[in-house]
C-alpha cells in the first residue's frame, strides 16, 4: 500500500558554509539542492532565520520516506525564491532532536511558523511535489479559483478526472468558509467554486452545494449549511471519490488508505481471466448498497507490483477469484465462505460482517523450533491464547507488523523488558506479528499495540497507553500483577465458596433422594 533518497552519504554531500562578514558574524546553513540539512545543533538557528519552515523528517530504510524525498526535493526546486524555506531531519541519526520536537510518529512533515518549535501545522499526506506546492499556495490564499461563467465552468469540470464543484450564494462568507478550509487539506484534487445561478440551475441545485464531478459528471451532492464542518466536508469527499470498485495501486493505495471508512471488502482476481467481467460485474453491483459503510477494492493477483499485498492477505494466485473482508483498525480478516461469488453472495457477506455474525478466518505462522528459547518468546495465532490466558503466568504481548518502522523500533525496548524480567518464571514476554496470525482480540488502535494479560482464571486484558520505555513499563507490569495478585485470591476464595456451595446441594439432594427412598 506504498530511487534516491534526499540525505545521500555525508561524504556525499555539496555543503557551503560562509561567514557573513557583517556584525552579526552568522554563518549560513548547510544546505543540499536548496534543502537545508538540519540537525540539533542548528535547528533553532533555522526557525529564527525562517518565518516558514516546512521539514521532511524522514527514516533513511523507509519506503513511503523515499518516495516522500523524491516529491520533497522536487518540491524544493518549485519553491526557490519563495518565502518557505524546505529541511530535511535524518531521524536516525538525530534520535534527540526527534524525540525533543516529539516527531517520531506521522505526520512526516510539519510547517514551523514564526520560530515556534512547540506547535507545528501538521500536514496532510502527499503523493507528488506538486501536492506540497499547492498546499502551501493554498494556505496562503485563495484555496479555490472563483468561477464566473458556465462556459468556465463546463472547462473546469472537464479539466481532470475527479474535481470538487463548490456552489454557493456568498463565496466570500458563511458555508463557504468550510469549503475553503477543506480546500487546504486535498491539495491533490482541484476546487472551484461559483455563485453563478446558470451553473446552479445546470445541476439543478437551489441551496449551497458541495458537488464531486467525475469526468464532467456529477457523481455525489452534499448540500453544506452552517452546521456543515470541515470534517464533514472532508469525510464526504473521502468516501465519495473513491469508484464503486476502485483497483488497488501505487496511485490509488493511499486514497484507499485514508478513507474514513474503515471496512474493506477485496476481491483477489486475475484480470486476464475469461470469466473475469462477470466476476467483476457482480463485485461491483454488491458495491452500491454499503457506500461509505464497506470499501469495495480489487486486486490483479496476476500484477507483480501486488506481491506484498497477496502476502499480507496470505493469498495465492491460484486462488482467485476470491473475496475477503478486513477491518483495517483491527486486522482481523473475514473470507467469503463460497465458491460462487455472485452479487447476492457477496451482499450477504458484507451483510453478515456487518451484523457481527460472519466468522472470521483463523490464520497462524509455523511455529518456530526455538520459539521459547529466547527472552522474548516468539508467538503465533495457534499458541497465543493458550500462554495469554496461563492462569499462573502474567504475558506482556507486543502486537507488531514487521513492516512498520514503528513497531520494530519498539524491538530493542522489549528485549530490555525481557532481560528485566529473566529471573522470573511467572512472566512472560513475548511478540506476536499481527499480519500474519489471526487472534480473536479487539484491536481498537493501530498497531504496534502492547497487551498485559494477568495471571488470573479471567480472561482479563489490559491495554497499556502509556509512555513506552523500560521504566514505565515496569512499573505499569508490577502494578498490574500486584493487582491480579489480590483479584486471584478472591478468584480462589470465590472459588472454595462455589465448591462448598456445590456440595452442599449435592449432599442435601443425596438425602432428600435416600429419604424419599426410605419412604418407598
Amino acid at each position: 500500500m506504498r530511487t534516491t533518497l534526499l540525505c545521500l552519504t555525508v561524504c556525499c554531500l555539496s555543503v557551503t558554509v560562509s561567514v557573513d562578514g557583517g556584525g552579526g558574524g552568522s554563518t549560513s546553513l548547510p544546505e543540499e539542492n536548496g534543502v537545508l540539512l538540519l540537525k540539533k545543533d542548528n535547528f533553532n538557528r533555522a526557525l529564527r532565520q525562517y518565518e516558514q519552515l516546512l521539514v521532511h523528517f524522514f527514516a533513511p530504510l523507509s519506503g513511503d520516506a523515499q518516495r516522500l524525498a523524491l516529491a520533497f526535493r522536487g518540491a524544493a526546486e518549485q519553491l526557490i525564491g519563495s518565502e518557505v524555506k524546505l529541511g530535511v531531519v535524518d531521524v536516525s541519526k538525530e534520535t534527540e532532536l526527534t524525540k525533543e520536537l516529539n516527531a517520531t510518529t506521522p505526520p512526516p512533515l510539519r510547517l514551523y511558523l514564526s520560530g515556534d518549535r512547540h506547535n507545528p501545522v501538521p500536514c496532510p499526506v502527499f503523493q507528488s511535489s506538486a501536492s506540497i506546492v499547492t498546499w502551501l499556495k493554498r494556505r496562503a490564499g485563495p484555496s479555490a479559483d472563483i468561477i464566473t461563467d458556465l462556459n468556465q465552468s463546463d472547462r473546469f469540470v472537464a479539466s481532470e478526472e475527479l474535481v470538487v464543484l463548490g456552489l454557493f450564494k456568498d463565496v466570500e462568507l458563511g458555508p463557504v468558509e468550510v469549503f475553503y478550509a477543506a480546500a487546504v487539506d486535498l491539495p491533490d484534487l482541484s476546487f472551484s467554486v461559483t455563485r453563478n445561478q446558470d451553473i446552479f440551475r445546470k445541476y439543478d441545485v437551489t441551496q449551497d452545494s458541495v458537488l464531486l464531478v467525475r469526468q464532467s459528471t456529477p457523481v455525489q451532492v452534499l448540500t453544506v449549511t452552517s452546521q456543515t464542518s470541515k470534517e464533514d466536508l472532508l469525510s464526504f469527499i473521502a468516501v465519495h471519490q473513491l469508484q464503486l470498485v476502485t483497483e488497488y495501486n501505487g496511485q490509488t493505495a493511499s486514497r484507499i488508505l485514508s478513507s474514513p471508512v474503515l471496512n474493506h471488502a477485496i476481491l483477489f482476481v486475475n484480470k486476464t481471466d475469461e470469466g473475469f467481467q462477470t466476476v467483476y460485474s457482480a463485485f461491483q453491483a454488491a458495491a452500491a448498497p454499503y457506500r461509505g459503510k464497506v470499501v469495495f477494492v480489487m486486486v490483479d493477483v496476476d500484477e507483480p507490483r501486488n506481491g506484498r499485498m497477496l502476502e499480507y492477505f496470505r493469498v495465492r494466485e491460484s486462488e482467485a477469484p476470491m473475496v475477503r473482508l478486513v477491518n483495517l483498525t483491527s486486522h482481523v480478516t473475514y473470507h467469503l465462505p463460497s465458491d460462487t461469488l455472485d452479487t447476492p453472495t457477496v451482499i450477504a457477506f458484507c451483510q453478515s460482517y456487518l451484523d457481527g455474525t460472519a466468522q472470521p478466518k483463523m490464520q497462524s505462522e509455523v511455529l518456530p523450533a526455538d520459539w521459547d528459547q529466547k527472552p522474548v518468546i516468539q508467538l503465533v495465532g495457534d499458541n497465543l491464547e493458550r500462554l495469554a490466558f496461563n492462569p499462573d503466568k502474567t504475558a506482556f504481548i507486543l502486537f507488531y507488523l514487521p513492516y512498520s518502522e514503528e513497531s520494530r523500533s519498539l524491538f530493542p525496548l522489549w528485549e530490555e523488558l525481557a532481560q528485566h524480567f529473566l529471573d522470573r518464571e511467572d512472566v512472560v514476554i513475548a511478540r506476536i506479528d499481527a499480519s500474519a496470525n489471526d487472534f480473536n482480540l479487539s484491536m481498537r488502535e493501530r498497531y504496534p499495540a502492547l497487551r498485559l494479560f494477568p495471571a488470573l482464571h479471567a480472561e482479563r486484558v489490559v491495554a497499556y497507553t502509556g509512555q513506552r520505555n523500560l521504566k514505565d513499563l515496569v512499573r505499569f507490569l508490577e502494578k498490574e500483577m500486584d493487582r491480579a495478585k489480590m483479584d486471584r485470591a478472591q478468584e480462589e476464595e470465590d472459588r472454595r465458596k462455589y465448591i462448598e456451595a456445590q456440595k452442599a446441594i449435592e449432599a442435601k439432594e443425596a438425602k432428600e433422594a435416600k429419604e424419599a427412598k426410605q419412604e418407598l
